[in-house]
């Protein structure tokens, strides 16, 4: 629902006539095979390149982006699950709307959970993506590789994608983080307070819950009092009530080309 929705405004907002070049010559895509971990798990890596001044988006795209959908296949048998390492985003303004995304090119880390570590495995996938420049549309592409099991050796582009994932609460130094929430008009309010380190430049941040089926507003964040405050509006896709799992509500904070990953708050 999330996604056909933001489909629809992303196309509302940006319908522009498309230029003669094919999305193929815009959005290139392909597997990188990585190595394989010592626990029998395996990295590899989705590498998106990007025409210049196009960009696509994060897992959770803002007011105008178009999610990304992973549909992968066990080729072979030996692929038991795959995840993925999401490196810091970008954030973008334009025409008043605020999209969280990356450009030119990104490399997401992919962590594949094996059947058999002593064997190699073949992974295939086909991603849904949304791209945009003066016009916002989705674009489909389909991937495959071969992990072998002898590849121990790191691939730098990886390592540098995996290095530049949003630090932890305790890696950024986070204290308390409290959420409080009242009854608004066909959802919930929010107010998460963080008492995080305060930077020298502009800080953003995006809410995610645990439940797909919620929808979060762009959140309002300022400093209050030395703490960092972010204030949404929290309404279900059926626009009926819902409870908060506070445990589950998930606040990335982005600074200064960094981000910082805080999962769960207190009452």
């Amino acid at each position: 629902m999330h996604r056909l929705i933001a489909l629809a405004l992303c196309l509302v907002l940006h319908a522009l006539p498309l230029r003669a070049e094919s999305l193929d010559s815009i959005v290139s895509a392909e597997l990188r095979p990585g190595w394989r971990l010592p626990d029998g798990s395996h990295i590899a890596a989705l590498h998106l390149r990007l025409a210049p001044g196009w960009k696509t988006y994060w897992r959770s795209p803002g007011e105008a982006g178009i999610p990304p959908l992973f549909r992968w296949t066990a080729a072979g048998g030996n692929t038991a699950g795959v995840s993925v390492v999401w490196p810091t985003p970008h954030v973008f303004h334009q025409s008043g709307l605020r999209s969280v995304g990356y450009k030119g090119e990104v490399v997401l880390p992919l962590r594949v959970r094996l059947r058999d570590g002593n064997a190699d495995a073949q992974i295939a996938g086909t991603i849904e993506l949304g791209v945009c420049k003066d016009i916002c549309m989705p674009h489909e592409v389909s991937v495959s590789a071969v992990l072998p099991a002898a590849a121990r050796a790191p691939d730098p582009r990886i390592a540098a994608a995996l290095a530049d994932r949003p630090l932890s609460r305790d890696e950024a130094g986070v204290g308390a983080v409290r959420c409080a929430v009242v009854p608004s008009a066909g959802g919930i309010g929010l107010r998460a307070t963080l008492d995080v380190p305060r930077p020298g430049g502009a800080v953003e941040t995006v809410i995610e819950t645990a439940d797909p089926s919620v929808w979060v507003t762009e959140p309002d964040s300022r400093w209050e009092n030395g703490a960092l405050v972010a204030e949404a509006e929290l309404r279900h896709v059926s626009g009926g009530t819902f409870a908060l799992d506070r445990s589950g509500v998930r606040i990335t904070v982005l600074r200064d080309g960094q981000a910082i990953d805080v999962l769960g708050c207190t009452g």
